[in-house]
């Protein structure tokens, strides 16, 4: 007998008494929409939305119901950024709820069988922000004409779309319910889906077509690879198709607001889309917000605009050492200072590389005690007093408190400050130390690691005093800052010794998030590129390796990825931790520092408290940025 689980909206029955009472008919149309609706431009809001919305009950996430109306001012510090609107705003077809549940967002339900066979049951009536309808045929067009298709997707389907190297079998069962099935289980497919960079398997295909070969006049198609000045219809087609960094405005979104202004720009407009699916328990459409604007700015001066008011809501290129600044001017320019948690493993992490061309220090960095020692020698206590006022959790590179999946052990693995057993481990690697201090190598050279980074104040600060614990033990170390694109190339062709990068992504992961950063499965990993790589290529390129532990996590790695239930997920990834941790691949310093998040006074329903990262909350996401208003708009 097959194993099935159907998800449907918790709130599916508020949903439709909200629908049987009238519901939009009753509801009032957002005042920015009014004139387009009065003249015909736009349909009225019972035939924008969905037959059954997704209906977000204020009152159980601890809101208010707002009123429509503002804009949103928020400070980016490149062009690129405006990817932030696609993870601030957070429509997805499955997403993450505050308790870091999946729930269906987009979908009206989604059925799981055997963990292998995923139907996805649309909204009927839900249309793009275009008006055009949002159907099965969007799904199809993805994974038949984009990641099918030779030109478009030269690398072939992507990972989190195989399993043992095979792609699901795809089915339109009509026009509004889709199914993907898999010889095995697929327990990555709904996380990804979920991702503050999500998966995208359905796009507008209708507004594509124009650009595809197999659907455009040649002619056509080549006049605007012309005019735009692509390369040929593949280039043209990537960049229209872009919808995580989303620069094309014309293109159609599913998201909250939808951006109106092409690159280069110093300031970017998103406005409300019309046909955006989610209302609130009276009705009324969210957003609640008409308008955001991204103004584009120097880093180096964000937390400046911010203090003197130039944002209503801003956390990125905020750093804690802001805090005291911030919350001198609040009161005069009328905002409140916050301080939520950072959801990453750890604030600063050291990055051995494993894969280092050098062979001597390749094999220094490949001895777990050479690895213990560095982390031993780490005084993460006066870190934490020095830089974040004691506020901070001094801990190895782990999941965080709050995860399920955390243990004490985890946080403490070689994380003490032992000097004496840090000389000790080193004595017995072998390397002694000569007149001047310095450790010697075995070939002689003296014990020097380049610390390469590309981060800003904060990590020079705290590798400057991690160079004096080392330079202590005999290492003597010299941090260089670089480029972040030049840094990943050099640790990738195995050139970098070490490099900085904050820690785990997912320091609140739950056990059906898939523990990738645990195991060498990319090339932009800095502790194992070249394994990584082996793996990510299926042994076309890369290493395969050879280290007994770090073969054990490829081998558990690949085991949640078939893996059936939870709690076997939950197996794999304590056993995962538990290696990870006590092999010390990453050397942490403090977690749970306390972010700094500047929220007008007069924007209501973004939390007091809660958790700034990427991965899984994406950082405002799933606390519902649609659902924030202004008072006394």
């Amino acid at each position: 007998m097959r194993s099935i689980t159907r998800c449907v909206t918790p709130l599916v029955a508020l949903a439709i008494a909200w629908a049987v009472a009238g519901g939009p008919a009753n509801a009032e149309e957002p005042p920015e929409l009014r004139q387009a609706v009065e003249s015909g431009k736009l349909p009225p809001m019972a035939e924008r939305l969905p037959d059954v919305p997704r209906v977000v009950d204020m009152a159980a996430l601890g809101k208010e119901e707002g009123r429509y109306g503002g804009t949103l001012n928020m400070l980016m510090a490149d062009a690129k950024d405006i990817r932030m609107m696609t993870i601030y705003g957070y429509s997805r077809l499955v997403a993450f709820n505050e308790k870091l549940e999946l729930m269906p967002d987009i979908l009206e339900s989604f059925d799981v069988e055997e963990g292998r066979v995923f139907t996805f049951h649309l909204r009927p009536g839900h249309r793009w922000s275009d008006g055009h309808p949002f159907t099965a045929e969007d799904f199809r067009y993805s994974w038949e004409d984009v990641e099918n298709n030779a030109e478009l997707s030269r690398g072939g389907a992507s990972a989190v779309m195989l399993v043992d190297g095979k792609p699901p079998v795809f089915e339109v069962i009509d026009e509004l319910t889709v199914r993907y099935s898999w010889a095995k289980p697929n327990p990555q497919f709904l996380p990804s889906l979920a991702g503050a960079s999500p998966n995208y398997i359905a796009q507008p295909a209708h507004y594509l077509k124009q650009f595809h070969m197999k659907y455009a006049d040649q002619a056509e198609l080549d006049a605007k690879v012309k005019a735009a000045g692509s390369r040929d219809w593949v280039a043209l087609h990537t960049v229209k198709s872009r919808a995580y960094r989303p620069e094309n405005p014309e293109l159609p979104t599913l998201e909250p607001w939808m951006n109106t202004t092409p690159p280069p720009a110093e300031r970017f407009v998103f406005v409300r889309n019309p046909y955006f699916h989610r209302v609130d328990a009276s009705g009324q459409q969210l957003p609640y917000i008409d308008r955001v604007f991204l103004g584009i700015s120097s880093a180096d001066i964000i937390p400046a605009k911010t203090g003197t008011g130039d944002s209503d809501l801003q956390a990125r290129y905020l750093r804690f050492d802001n805090y005291t600044f911030l919350k001198e001017a609040a009161e005069q320019h009328r905002y409140d200072v916050r301080l939520w948690k950072d959801g990453t493993g750890s604030q600063v992490a050291y990055l051995p590389n494993l894969n280092v061309n050098d062979a001597v220090w390749r094999a220094l960095f490949q001895d777990v005690r050479f690895r213990r020692a560095l982390s031993l020698g780490i005084h993460r206590e006066e870190i934490n007093q020095q830089f974040y006022f004691g506020l901070a959790n001094p801990a190895a590179n782990s999941v965080l408190e709050g995860s399920p999946l955390y243990k004490p052990e985890y946080a403490s693995a070689w994380a003490e400050y032992d000097p004496d057993r840090a000389n000790a481990l080193l004595d017995e690697i072998g390397l002694e130390r000569g007149s001047d201090g310095v450790r010697r190598l075995p070939d002689g050279r003296p014990a020097e690691i380049v610390i390469e980074m590309a981060g800003g104040t904060e990590e020079t600060d705290v590798t400057q005093l991690v160079s004096e614990y080392w330079g202590d033990l005999g290492i003597k170390v010299f941090p260089r800052a670089m480029q972040l694109d030049n840094m990943r190339r050099r640790f990738l062709a195995g050139d970098t010794m070490m490099s900085v990068w904050s820690g785990l992504n997912i320091g609140l992961a739950t056990p059906d998030m898939p523990p990738e950063e645990l195991a060498p499965v990319s090339s932009v990993q800095g502790s194992w590129p070249i394994w990584g790589q082996y793996l990510e290529t299926s042994g076309m390129a890369g290493e395969k390796s050879e280290l007994p532990e770090v073969v054990r996590l490829g081998e558990l790695y690949q085991q949640w990825r078939v893996s059936s239930t939870t709690e076997e997920r939950a197996q794999i990834w304590t056993e995962m931790l538990g290696i990870f941790t006590d092999q010390v691949f990453t050397i942490g310093t403090v977690n749970g520092v306390l972010q700094p998040v500047v929220v007008r006074t007069a924007l209501k329903n973004v939390p007091e408290e809660g958790i700034y990262a990427f991965a899984p909350v994406a950082y405002f996401g799933v606390y519902l940025p649609d659902t924030f208003w202004f008072e006394g708009e």
